[in-house]
């Protein structure tokens, strides 16, 4: 119901309607979604400020920007490697624009279509949100894109992971100078564990 819902009400499609599968590759998994659900306990739990540039890796219809966007009014891009994918979220975006034509809060929202890890990090970007959209290995690789970022332009970064994958948290609290922030537990964590976001970050 809420999908239905806040499409509607932002004027986006964005319920998936296929998987996009890579045979070629282990590295990348299908699309997915984050529920809407579990977008309204981190931003009731969380807080972003009018400043932040939030980064979603491998944002699909772009699900995540719209809402963020939408309701915390700040700049959001989505990286996507599939140019269908792509493509639906330049269109969402298009519908959407008419949606906020008559709005402006300095805040932006984008699209660009490249693998995550050749992303380049910008001075702005203090915000990193993943969704398991792929192995480890390329986790890892943007994460040290991250930390060399920060080096040049110190700042407090957080990642946020919804439904983290095991690996990325060992990753972060053995071998990153990441630490643990938060951890919002969502409605079926306790059917589910790994239903849960977790932020860490990493202070300037």
């Amino acid at each position: 119901m809420k999908d239905k819902y806040y499409d509607k009400l932002l004027n986006i499609h964005t319920m998936e309607n296929k998987k996009t599968i890579y045979p070629e590759s282990h590295h990348y998994n299908p699309y997915e979604p984050t529920p809407y659900s579990a977008l309204e306990r981190l931003t009731k739990t969380y807080t972003f400020d009018k400043q932040d540039s939030v980064i979603d890796f491998g944002c699909g219809k772009g699900r995540l920007p719209f809402y963020l966007h939408y309701f915390q009014h700040i700049s959001v891009t989505g990286i996507e490697m599939d140019s269908d994918f792509f493509n639906d979220a330049e269109h969402n975006l298009q519908a959407y624009k008419q949606l906020i034509s008559s709005k402006s809060d300095g805040s932006e929202i984008q699209f660009i279509c490249c693998l995550a890890e050749e992303y380049q990090i910008k001075p702005q970007d203090n915000r990193f949100y993943f969704f398991n959209p792929f192995s480890v290995q390329i986790f890892k690789h943007i994460i040290s894109n991250i930390q060399k970022s920060v080096e040049n332009i110190p700042r407090e970064v957080d990642i946020i992971l919804y439904y983290p994958h095991e690996s990325y948290i060992q990753f972060l609290d053995y071998y990153s100078p990441f630490d643990l922030f938060m951890e919002i537990k969502l409605k079926a964590y306790w059917l589910n564990p790994d239903e849960r976001i977790v932020i860490y970050r990493l202070s300037d």
